[in-house]
């Protein structure tokens, strides 16, 4: 855990270091979650999806007149229905974005995130997955937003047969400064 902290205060320090330099914008975000785990074998219980929020602030750095680089820090509700495997994560996305037109873009990138609440429930706590997304800018601050998130770790803590990918749908809308 301590590693991810140290990861995520880097990217934000090497952002502000950035952003001496060039047009940065910053904003807040908020939006649905709609997550699962994905089972390989299947699990002998009903899997279903669970309903959550994420909520959380961003920066934007132009690199580019279409290219730009989106870091942000997320509370992110994941996991599934069933009780006993909701995860709650501190999440640090950092979006490479494209801007197909003034008022939409695609992005991609990695996402890391970081356990909180319980630590010995057999899921790690730490979190590794691939994220792409499109934004609609619906104002010049205000844009919506969906996000598909793949786990690329393993979520079982300790010696198991099963392997445990998680996966989301996030729904967002954000507010540009």
């Amino acid at each position: 855990m301590k590693k991810s902290i140290l990861i995520i205060t880097l990217l934000f320090s090497t952002f502000y270091g950035f952003s001496q330099e060039k047009d940065v914008l910053y904003g807040i975000r908020g939006g649905l979650n709609i997550s699962n785990l994905d089972f390989d074998p299947e699990p002998n219980f009903t899997n279903e999806h669970r309903n959550g929020f994420a909520f959380g602030f961003f920066g934007e750095l132009d690199l580019t007149e279409k290219i730009s680089l989106m870091p942000e820090l997320q509370f992110s509700a994941e996991g599934a229905k069933e009780k006993s495997i909701r995860i709650d994560y501190i999440q640090a996305p950092i979006l490479f974005k494209y801007r197909i037109t003034d008022k939409i873009a695609a992005g991609v990138g990695p996402l890391v995130g970081v356990k909180i609440h319980e630590e010995n429930d057999g899921f790690k706590n730490f979190a590794l997955s691939g994220i792409v997304g499109g934004e609609y800018m619906i104002t010049s601050e205000i844009f919506i937003d969906v996000r598909y998130s793949y786990g690329f770790t393993n979520k079982i803590d300790k010696e198991s047969d099963y392997k445990v990918k998680q996966t989301n749908i996030q729904f967002g809308v954000g507010y540009k400064i």
